[in-house]
């Protein structure tokens, strides 16, 4: 009975202790940040980049930055109008000529509003 008694208390502990480290963790979360969005637009500039990364970053929306959200979503709409798929699997760009140059405005912008906050935060 004993015996019994200390493998039900274990077994209790356990259950009960993995119960209590699910409800207080957190569940993990993805937050873009502008850099991850220059560095996949200067990847798909270089002809880097694959369709699966691209959707990943840009096909997650971003809530805490209505700015970010809105590149994101330009970024998405120029991968709708100039995507070729086809192409960038047999080793071409994921974008045509004119979604390159649409995309190299929109990375330029976000480069330059990111060194004019990080200028501001010096001051």
């Amino acid at each position: 009975m004993a015996l019994y008694l200390l493998i039900f208390a274990v077994t209790l502990v356990v259950v009960g202790g993995s119960i209590a480290m699910l409800m207080l963790a957190r569940t993990p979360r993805y937050r873009t940040e502008p850099q991850h969005l220059l560095r996949l637009f200067e990847r798909v500039l270089n002809g880097q980049a694959s369709e699966s990364e691209w959707h990943t970053v840009v096909g997650y929306p971003i809530r805490h930055d209505a700015y970010l959200e809105g590149v994101r979503r330009s970024a998405q709409r120029i991968m709708e109008e100039h995507g070729r798929s086809l192409r960038s699997q047999q080793g071409g760009s994921l974008l045509s000529r004119t979604g390159r140059e649409e995309l190299t405005a929109l990375h330029d912008h976000l480069a330059a509003r990111l060194a004019l906050e990080e200028g501001r935060r010096e001051f």
